[in-house]
């Protein structure tokens, strides 16, 4: 019969919550705790901590459902995304003992999104990985989803990065996260705790779920909407009311000039530190221009520059274009950031990167049918009401993830307290941390 390992206590586990906060926080330091809290290396209360798969499993993978085979993009914050799923064979799986799931494993993405952190929730099924972390917790110890919700705090999160080592591409070691000390309650209070993060978890997937299906609402709305009036519309072309702007910056020749960046569909950002070339010149965009990618077309790197980016300046591998005031822009913006757009529009790519790249004059000349500016402007008023309640449902979503955060830093570091039959924290430690 195997004997339980025994818990020792560390030293660190003798000091004060609410003492000593100038303590550096790092992998071998969880910093102040409270007096019965014990410290523990992660591999020293798990029976194993080991890698997934590592090379090239494509020759093994089904395109129809077989052994789950979960990689890094499946792995978010406590919980195991299944949005984009890979299969591979039962042979491989058997051939691959050392990487099989089971209910209850921690898995930790190694690359990418480091240190996030999952458990394999039971009834799972059989399960193979890839290039993850697996952490087979010893459950008489300590309990999984404990160790997920530390791992995944801004805490677990910060002393994670004293492990991050790799110059192109950051990663962690097994053996450097098997020797990272993690705080621990009593096994009763670790599963309080959990209890806790899950129920919070739990409303924020049901907000992001609603989230979801409002954007869905919203997206249809759009295309019913932009489809009737297009049936409506008169023939044009873009080049009828876009006009390219190539205003010289105020030095064209410098190579390190403010560039404008598009990072997602419809939305820009400034960058103040890109740099080119001696000869790389810039031209200067003003507020309520449409610019895009032309690099990335065929993703609908479409947006209005806003007041706050105006005077700002870019390369013409962002070309910027004067609107005429008969066409609303942001219906403009709204119509060219339909994926039907790009579905009618794939012939004019032409060229290089995969068929994504077009010119200017080619798309200037693109046709299209034009709304008047009448039926323009009630669209992009339905639409403009409709994005403002999802922006108030994404400020519900971030203040409620603003709110467990904050209670994580609080209840994983013992400053409050649970008590196993209490939902709520020790009003006793909520009076002393008002207290210091």
């Amino acid at each position: 019969m195997e004997t339980k390992r025994a818990i020792e206590i560390t030293p660190k586990a003798k000091l004060h919550p609410l003492k000593n906060r100038s303590v550096p926080l790092t992998p071998l330091n969880p910093g102040p705790l409270p007096g019965d809290w014990e410290v523990h290396p992660i591999g020293s209360v798990s029976h194993k901590v080991t890698n997934g798969f590592v090379g090239s499993s494509l020759p093994h993978q089904l395109d129809e459902p077989g052994i789950s085979y979960l990689q890094g993009f499946n792995i978010r914050p406590s919980r195991i995304d299944l949005t984009k799923r890979s299969y591979v064979t039962a042979d491989f799986h058997r051939s691959n003992p050392k990487s099989c799931l089971k209910a209850g494993d921690i898995l930790i993405v190694q690359s990418g999104h480091i240190g996030t952190a999952a458990r394999v929730p039971d009834g799972f099924g059989a399960a193979n990985c890839h290039a993850l972390i697996i952490v087979d917790i010893d459950r008489d110890l300590v309990d999984p989803d404990y160790v997920v919700e530390y791992l995944n705090s801004a805490l677990g999160q910060a002393r994670l990065r004293g492990l991050h080592v790799g110059s192109s591409m950051l990663h962690i070691n097994t053996s450097e996260l098997a020797d990272y000390q993690i705080p621990l309650p009593q096994l009763r209070e670790q599963r309080k705790i959990a209890e806790i993060m899950r129920t919070w978890n739990e409303a924020i997937e049901k907000l992001d779920r609603l989230r979801t299906a409002y954007e869905s609402r919203i997206l249809g709305l759009r295309d019913s909407l932009m489809a009737r009036a297009s049936r409506q519309g008169r023939p044009a072309c873009f080049g009828d009311f876009l006009t390219e702007s190539r205003i010289p910056g105020s030095n064209g020749a410098t190579a390190r000039k403010i560039s404008v960046r598009l990072y997602g569909k419809g939305t820009l950002e400034k960058n103040s530190s890109r740099s080119g070339s001696a000869n790389t010149r810039y031209y200067r965009r003003k507020a309520g221009q449409i610019i895009w990618s032309k690099l990335d077309f065929l993703n609908g790197a479409f947006a209005l520059i806003g007041p706050e980016l105006d005077g700002c300046e870019s390369t013409l591998d962002l070309p910027a274009f004067d609107c005429d005031p008969s066409v609303n822009q942001a219906w403009l913006i709204e119509y060219l950031t339909r994926p039907a757009y790009y579905t009618r529009q794939v012939h004019l790519a032409r060229g290089q990167r995969k068929a994504r790249r077009i010119a200017p004059d080619d798309w200037l000349a693109s046709p299209l049918r034009l709304p008047d500016r009448a039926t323009q402007d009630h669209i992009a008023d339905t639409l403009s009401c409709a994005r403002k309640e999802l922006s108030l449902l994404d400020a519900e979503i971030d203040a409620v993830t603003r709110q467990k955060r904050g209670l994580m830093q609080k209840l994983l570091t013992g400053e409050w307290r649970v008590s196993p039959t209490s939902e709520e924290p020790s009003e006793t430690l909520k009076e002393n941390a008002h207290a210091e």
